[in-house]
């Protein structure tokens, strides 16, 4: 197949010379695919995991980023937790009931143990929680906890942590209050900021409580060993409370994230599973590596993201202009490849009880058209041809990242605003987001639990830590206070509609694309379920390689 270059004009995407990946010809890496690909140890008790990028932490409650969350997930169990297809079910809780207006749930524990073999129990859970929404903890992912009664003021530091609405109403019993009815309970209980964590470990070790020689976890796999920038070890949990069904007694997480290098790792043997696969290579794939290439409708919405603390992007019509000139069918169908949509609202298509009718307001505006309004816009607040909009965008430094930085750098070059790429590795970029040292960034928000209030939840005011450009408006809060008061299922929905299309008309941020998963599979690998939030925890996965007994 005659592969071609992608190279960004005025007038769009044209094709041009050999294209190269991480600085090598593709032309060159087919060269190297065709040799023989080294194959996989004959073991099939450890599983070699692809990871996108090294955690900064395997703290739960201090956590940020899927590929943490990937690890954590092996490690550790909430109340509830994914099934193999990713859907929530019973967890630590074999079991809860909930009063009549749905503000009250008593779960009751599985009988099971930590992984030193300490019993895991409800005074684990109390704490937890409110470790997680204590302000000394920094927790980023605090807010998601909110509905708890009580969780907004404890996170703030106005009530003590004592005051949070969980209790244990015995050994094995606990009791959580909300402060409205929480539909997606099953789902926000799967989080990783919800898991319990050792208080007898994390008491007794502080900060190191983590570490190799001292954690202890509840889920299918402990952490024996991590080697920084190399790989993270997990091995079988023998205290598990399903330890029998559990097929795969090791993983090794590899953080590999240049998705050229992850591609060829993958071909050589060296990984069994990898959750990236290079845009540029998704043709190829299809066509030579059919079985090993799973791609598939992902609860992910990725975005442009503007600080409103920065001028000029506290201007509207600076934001509309940069929104109005992204062709964001050319992203989605001729740089991304894997079956991405062009996003034309925050909350992705499908979720669970909501229209999703709210939409950008240009959405039919043709491309020409939209890109003489916004150079009017960007003249009626100051910029023009002897003034050009000049900002950084940042964005991290993955592969396809890469690529989309490149895509917007053209396209607002078509309207005079002039964007310099400043690429960071993925912890370094989230941190300034975090910092708001930002002027515009690339973003991107994965479905915390399957419900349009948690897209809703990262443009609130109060969510301080996930609301990374400080966007602001009363009506927006207000809407959603509503949506989490209204009792019926209709009504909560529309007022989730009305609340977004505020933010979409303050542009907020510029939603691009609506994700696909795109993982590589080998074929050794069993119970693999291609799912919308991309989910496979290790625990429901079996090895049956060639030469070797699964």
């Amino acid at each position: 197949m005659n592969e071609r270059r992608l190279k960004w004009t005025r007038r769009g995407l044209i094709g041009a010379g050999a294209l190269t990946i991480a600085g090598t010809s593709v032309f060159a890496f087919r060269r190297a695919a065709k040799t023989e690909a080294k194959p996989a140890p004959a073991d099939s008790k450890t599983l070699h995991r692809g990871n996108a990028a090294e955690p900064e932490t395997l703290d739960p409650h201090r956590a940020t980023t899927p590929y943490e969350a990937n690890i954590i997930g092996d490690m550790f169990i909430g109340l509830m937790t994914e099934n193999a297809a990713g859907d929530a079910v019973q967890g630590a809780a074999r079991n809860f009931v909930q009063n009549a207006d749905g503000t009250r749930y008593t779960f009751t524990l599985r009988d099971h143990k930590w992984s030193d073999g300490t019993p895991v129990s409800a005074d684990d859970f109390v704490y937890s929680f409110r470790r997680a929404l204590s302000p000394k903890t920094g927790s980023q992912y605090a807010s998601i906890l909110y509905p708890v009664k009580n969780a907004k003021a404890v996170h703030g530091g106005e009530m003590a942590v004592e005051k949070l609405g969980i209790h244990a109403r015995g050994p094995r019993v606990v009791r959580i209050d909300f402060e409205y009815q929480v539909p997606y309970l099953r789902y926000l209980l799967t989080h990783f900021v919800s898991f319990a964590v050792p208080r007898h470990i994390v008491e007794k070790y502080g900060d190191a409580w983590t570490a190799p020689a001292n954690i202890a976890t509840n889920g299918a796999y402990t952490l024996k060993a991590w080697v920084p920038n190399s790989q993270v070890e997990l091995i079988k949990n023998p205290h598990f409370y399903e330890a029998e069904k559990v097929a795969i007694e090791r993983v090794l997480y590899h953080p590999v994230p240049d998705f050229a290098t992850a591609l060829k790792r993958f071909r050589a043997g060296e990984l069994d599973i990898n959750n990236s696969v290079p845009s540029q290579e998704i043709a190829w794939l299809r066509v030579n590596m059919p079985e090993a290439l799973h791609l598939a409708p992902f609860i992910l919405t990725q975005y442009a993201l503007f600080n409103f603390t920065r001028k000029p992007f506290d201007d509207v019509r600076v934001r509309t202009a940069l929104s109005m000139a992204v062709d964001r069918d050319i992203i989605a169908r001729r740089v991304m490849h894997a079956g991405e949509r062009p996003a034309y609202a925050l909350v992705p298509p499908h979720m669970p009880g909501y229209p999703a009718r709210a939409q950008i307001k240009f959405r039919n505006m043709a491309m020409a058209e939209r890109i003489a309004k916004a150079r009017a816009l960007l003249a009626e607040a100051g910029f023009g041809p002897g003034k050009p909009l000049k900002f950084e965008f940042s964005f991290p430094a993955q592969t396809d990242a890469k690529l989309v930085a490149a895509a917007l750098q053209a396209m607002w070059e078509n309207i005079g605003a002039e964007a310099k790429l400043l690429a960071a590795e993925d912890s370094a970029h989230y941190t300034r987001l975090r910092k708001q040292d930002f002027s515009v960034a690339w973003a991107g928000w994965v479905a915390d639990y399957r419900d349009a209030r948690n897209y809703l939840h990262i443009c609130e005011t109060s969510s301080h830590d996930v609301n990374y450009g400080r966007y602001s408006n009363p009506r927006f809060d207000n809407l959603i206070a509503q949506s989490d008061r209204a009792r019926e299922t209709m009504q909560r929905a529309i007022l989730l509609e009305q609340a977004e299309q505020v933010m979409l008309d303050d542009v907020a941020v510029a939603p691009v694309y609506f994700g696909a998963s795109r993982g590589l599979v080998a074929k050794s690998v069993k119970g693999w379920i291609d799912n919308p939030a991309d989910i496979n925890r290790t625990r429901y996965l079996s090895l049956a390689r060639d030469g070797a007994l699964s």
